[in-house]
């Protein structure tokens, strides 16, 4: 799990900005990243569930390798 500590920054009373330590941006972009990898997989996924394949020991003889 990761564990955030922001230092928040007010204007005017009201709550503005969260500013994290830099390595825990650094983590949390690569969080991030990873999720939105995991998504497009998924999404992909659903895409090609239909599509019929190939194996490859069937590509193999197709392309004579």
């Amino acid at each position: 799990m990761l564990s955030l500590h922001p230092n928040i920054l007010e204007k005017n009373g009201i709550k503005e900005f969260a500013v994290l330590p830099f390595e825990e941006y650094l983590v949390l972009k690569e969080e991030l990243q990873n999720y939105e990898d995991l998504k497009d997989l998924k999404e992909a996924k659903l895409l090609e569930e239909n599509e019929s394949g190939m194996s490859l020991s069937d590509a193999k003889k197709e392309w004579d390798l």
